[in-house]
């Protein structure tokens, strides 16, 4: 039987062989972030450790907008592997049912499964959305969907279907109205909401930046 270390570490080695060539906003660095994240506002929360853990490592096994929208991949593929991992059956629905509930699924989804690991792990995720790496991570998938950087005349949809929010087309620079800007707001823990505060601080002083430079105010 294994440890719960062991468990981890094997996640750990399945998740960068899975991620290898994965695009660089959505890549095993991505879920290091993630990962540590969790670790950090579980030091202030009442959550299973494993359980959050191993949804923190998997909850990007395969995004769905990678398979054309599947959003049964990952979870499938998550839950084959910790079975084989002999992690206990509890455990593993627990980590399903956070997979299947972290994303973001445009402004207007309610969510209908509730947890504080959930609550640890969705806040780690979103952290990563947020701040530097947040814009970095945006435009760099933009510039792999080959969208437009901004255009004036697109404005930004805030009532998006979730259908409508998967299948977007907009210049990267809308997605800060459509979800970055709204994450702040959407925190569940008290250690996410006081990062959130100072990243989303950061992205609005970019996006003021941004403008006066395209606007040739600076």
């Amino acid at each position: 039987m294994l440890t719960t270390e062991d468990q981890i570490t094997k996640t750990i080695v399945f998740v960068k062989e899975q991620l290898a060539n994965a695009e660089g906003g959505h890549d095993w660095f991505h879920i290091e972030r993630v990962f540590n994240n969790t670790l950090l506002i579980s030091k202030t929360e009442e959550v299973d450790k494993l359980v959050v853990s191993l949804a923190a490592l998997l909850h990007d096994i395969a995004d769905s907008k990678f398979h054309n929208g599947d959003e049964t991949i990952g979870p499938n593929i998550a839950r084959a592997f910790l079975f084989n991992l002999n992690v206990d059956v509890g455990v593993i629905e627990h980590v399903i049912q956070i997979i299947e509930n972290i994303s973001f699924k445009g402004g207007n989804v309610l969510q209908k499964f509730h947890s504080k690991e959930l609550e640890v792990v969705q806040d780690a995720d979103r952290l990563d959305a947020m701040g530097a790496i947040g814009i970095a991570r945006c435009f760099n998938y933009g510039g792999f969907k080959n969208r437009q950087l901004y255009n004036p005349d697109i404005k930004p949809n805030l009532n998006m279907t979730k259908e409508e929010y998967k299948s977007s087309k907009g210049p990267t620079i809308n997605h800060f109205y459509e979800k970055l800007l709204l994450l702040k707001d959407r925190m569940n823990t008290d250690t996410g909401k006081r990062i959130a505060s100072d990243r989303h601080a950061f992205m609005e002083l970019y996006l003021k930046q941004f403008y006066n430079e395209w606007g040739g105010l600076l």
